[in-house]
């Protein structure tokens, strides 16, 4: 195999990690947002809450917690991990 091949493919892993810490990034930071109690009129805090509803979809309401915050963790939680787990899982494949 070509030295070139193997740097396009290396670079290839890494977007798709920095895509990945992005994703679970934006969760996180929504995590934070929520409870610190941020100012969900602001439009920054609007579009990370956006974001991550989006990105969280399929996991936002797996749990049924009493408490909110409890349900908001983990369900938002949830997703990073995932996305996390298969972005990397994903860019390791690649990189070999």
């Amino acid at each position: 195999m070509s030295p070139y091949y193997r740097r396009g493919s290396n670079s290839v892993g890494n977007v798709i990690v920095i895509i990945a810490d992005i994703m679970a990034l934006i969760l996180g930071l929504w995590i934070l947002m929520y409870l610190l109690d941020a100012n969900r009129a602001n439009d920054l805090v609007q579009f990370v809450h956006h974001s991550a509803n989006w990105l969280a979809g399929w996991s936002r309401d797996l749990f049924t917690f009493d408490e909110a915050w409890a349900r908001v963790v983990c369900g938002y939680g949830l997703a990073a991990v995932v996305y996390l787990f298969i972005g990397h899982a994903i860019a390791n494949r690649v990189n070999r």
